[in-house]
């Protein structure tokens, strides 16, 4: 330990997670993005995950003391396929599904977070003082793997914001002119 370090305060943690389903064209985006954000070195505390389609596993795991969640996910939101959004989902109070469909393959983000605060009121598990949604407009969902040409070029922009975010150097091809940035916080 060096002298000028502080002692026994863990860093923040702070958990990464890629959402989606690779058999469903551009709905594979978060997963994809978190697989490249792989290849970069990033802050201690920070976790990245793969979760895919596993809705179920992603509630609990968000409940593991976890500051900030970033959840990386192909959001259809009426913009031009390819563009990025950050939007701030933080705030239990905001607009959820009225009933948490437990079908972990086709849970949504929104669906995590609605069961996310039925388990933190039954548990004694902490919810995330922040949740960050990263997103990218789809062009096509239906069955098949691949992205399409505007989500992956969006990949990089993705993954340039996610390190800006979490306080790691983007790369310099990582920034682009597609986002669109909605209560850009920062972690």
């Amino acid at each position: 330990m060096t002298a000028g370090a502080p002692a026994g305060k863990p860093p923040v943690k702070t958990l990464i997670a890629g959402v989606g389903n690779i058999f469903l064209g551009d709905d594979g985006f978060g997963v994809e993005a978190v697989r490249r954000l792989g290849e970069h070195e990033l802050p201690e505390g920070v976790e990245v995950v793969d979760i895919g389609v596993r809705g179920v596993h992603l509630a609990y795991q968000m409940l593991d003391g976890y500051h900030t969640v970033l959840l990386v996910d192909a959001t259809a939101r009426g913009e031009e396929p390819g563009t990025v959004h950050l939007l701030d989902a933080t705030d239990p109070a905001t607009a959820r599904p009225q009933a948490t469909a437990l079908d972990g393959h086709h849970m949504t983000p929104d669906t995590v977070l609605a069961l996310l605060d039925t388990l933190s009121a039954g548990t004694e598990g902490r919810r995330p003082d922040r949740v960050l949604v990263v997103g990218c407009e789809p062009a096509d969902v239906a069955e098949g793997i691949g992205l399409s040409e505007p989500v992956a070029a969006a990949v990089d922009e993705a993954v340039g914001l996610i390190l800006q975010l979490v306080g790691a150097e983007p790369t310099p091809s990582a920034a682009g002119p597609h986002t669109s940035e909605r209560n850009s916080p920062s972690c």
